[in-house]
């Protein structure tokens, strides 16, 4: 095992470790709860975005084509 693969190992364990223990101190509400706050702030950066974009004077929007 190379010192790459033994640091990887050693983080996925450790992230793991990490998330069960939230889970047991906090529960699975927990997670439910950041996911929504996720989701809704997903939903407002697009709107805003949408927001943004409609201000703008219209520009050709495609995508580049390398020469």
């Amino acid at each position: 095992m190379t010192v790459r693969e033994a640091g990887r190992k050693g983080g996925l364990i450790g992230g793991r470790k990490g998330g069960q223990t939230v889970l047991r101190e906090r529960g699975p509400q927990f997670y439910s709860e950041i996911g929504k706050k996720g989701g809704q702030r997903v939903r407002e950066l697009i709107a805003l975005a949408k927001e943004i974009e409609a201000k703008e004077p219209s520009t050709k929007r495609g995508r580049r084509t390398s020469r």
